[in-house]
C-alpha cells in the first residue's frame, strides 16, 4: 500500500501521485449534493456528468474556489475518496503532501490540513504550487539558478521566481482555465442571445480557443438556450470571432507575469534570459499561449511535458528531497482533537 501520497488539490481536478507508482487517480473535483437533506449524491467523474443536468434540488459544486476550501465539508470527503481509491481499505495511514497556492492564508492553509487529517491522513505536508509545479517537470531548483515558473491551473495562475529551492519572488491572480471559460458564455450569450453551459463552453475553448493563429478556418458548434425564444438553439462558432477574448486574458496574464519580471533581482534575470519561461498547469495548454509570452516578452516559452500533472508529480516526489516540505499534522492534529 501506498506510504507516502501527494495529491493536487486543484480547483477544477484532484490528482493523486504515488512516487513509486505514479500518477493513480484523477478525477474532476465536483460533488454533487441534494440540497434538502446535505446527502452527497455523486462525487468526481459521476458528479462531473451532471453538471448542467440536475434537477432543482440537486447541486453540482466544486468545492475549491480560486485554489482554496470554499466547503469544507465536501474537501474533506473528496479527499477521503481518492485515498480510499488509492489506498483501498488498508489499515495503514499514508503521509499526505498537498500543494497550496502561493498567496494561500494561514487560515485557509489550515482548513487544508484539517481536511485532510480527518479525511485519514498519518501526517500531512504542505508545499507551495509552483515549487511542486517545477519539480515535477524536472527543474533542479536547488542550484542558485533563476527558474521562472507560470503555474495555470484551473482557478488561480501562480507566477514565481525560483532558486536554491525556494521561492524569490511571486504572484498569483485569479485568471486561469475556467475565467477562459466564463468569457466564451459571456462573448455567446452577449452577441447570439444564446445561454450555453460550462462544459460547452470548456469543449469550444479546446478546439477553437487561441492566443496566436491556426493556420485553418476551423470552427465550432455550440449548444444551448435562446434567451429571446426559450427554445433550444445553436450556433457556429469561429476561432477568429473568439480571439478578442483570448487575446486580452492573455494580455491579463502577461501583466502578472510582468509584476514578478520587476522585482526579480539582476543576477536572477539573467539566469532568466537563459532559461526562459516554463508553463505548466492544464491552461498552458491553451494553443498559441506560449508563443504569445515568447513574443511579448522576448524569452524562450515552454510547456512542461504533461503540465496537468506536474504539481501532482512534483508534490509527491518532494517525499524524496529534502527542504520541501513543511509537517504541519502536530498543530492539525492538535486543533482536530482539542
Amino acid at each position: 500500500m501506498p506510504a507516502d501520497i501527494g495529491i493536487d488539490l486543484g480547483t477544477t481536478k484532484i490528482i493523486a501521485y504515488d512516487p513509486d507508482r505514479g500518477v493513480l487517480f484523477r478525477e474532476p473535483n465536483i460533488v454533487a449534493v441534494n440540497n434538502d437533506t446535505g446527502e452527497i449524491v455523486a462525487i468526481c467523474s459521476e458528479a462531473h456528468k451532471m453538471l448542467g443536468r440536475t434537477p432543482a434540488f440537486i447541486s453540482a459544486v466544486c468545492p475549491m474556489g480560486g485554489g482554496v476550501i470554499s466547503n469544507y465539508r465536501l474537501t474533506n470527503e473528496l479527499i477521503r475518496y481518492a485515498l480510499k481509491k488509492v489506498c483501498g481499505e488498508s489499515y495503514f495511514k499514508p503521509r499526505v503532501a498537498i500543494c497550496v497556492p502561493s498567496i494561500i492564508t494561514d487560515v485557509e492553509q489550515r482548513a487544508v490540513v484539517d481536511a485532510a487529517v480527518s479525511a485519514g491522513a498519518r501526517k500531512v505536508f504542505l508545499i507551495e504550487e509552483p515549487v511542486a509545479a517545477a519539480l515535477g517537470a524536472g527543474l533542479y531548483i536547488s542550484k542558485p539558478d533563476g527558474h521562472f515558473i507560470v503555474d495555470i491551473g484551473g482557478g488561480t495562475t501562480d507566477i514565481a521566481l525560483l532558486s536554491l529551492s525556494g521561492v524569490v519572488c511571486k504572484h498569483s491572480v485569479k485568471i486561469a482555465g475556467n475565467r477562459f471559460d466564463e468569457e466564451i458564455i459571456h462573448y455567446v450569450r452577449m452577441k447570439y442571445g444564446l445561454l450555453i453551459g460550462q462544459r460547452m463552453a470548456e469543449e469550444a475553448k479546446k478546439a477553437i480557443g487561441t492566443c496566436w493563429n491556426f493556420d485553418d478556418d476551423r470552427t465550432f458548434e455550440v449548444k444551448g438556450r435562446n434567451l429571446l425564444t426559450g427554445l433550444p438553439g445553436r450556433v457556429t462558432l469561429s476561432w477568429q470571432e473568439l480571439s478578442d477574448v483570448f487575446y486580452d486574458l492573455a494580455s491579463q496574464l502577461a501583466a502578472a507575469v510582468q509584476k514578478v519580471f520587476e522585482k526579480t533581482p539582476p543576477e536572477l534575470a539573467g539566469d532568466v534570459k537563459t532559461n526562459g519561461i516554463l508553463m505548466t498547469g492544464g491552461g498552458s495548454r491553451l494553443n498559441g499561449l506560449d508563443k504569445y509570452f515568447s513574443n511579448r516578452f522576448n524569452l524562450k516559452c515552454t510547456v512542461a511535458e504533461n503540465p496537468e500533472e506536474c504539481v501532482a508529480i512534483g508534490t509527491g516526489e518532494s517525499f524524496k528531497l529534502e527542504g520541501y516540505l513543511r509537517d504541519c499534522v502536530s498543530e492539525a492534529n492538535n486543533r482536530l482533537h482539542s
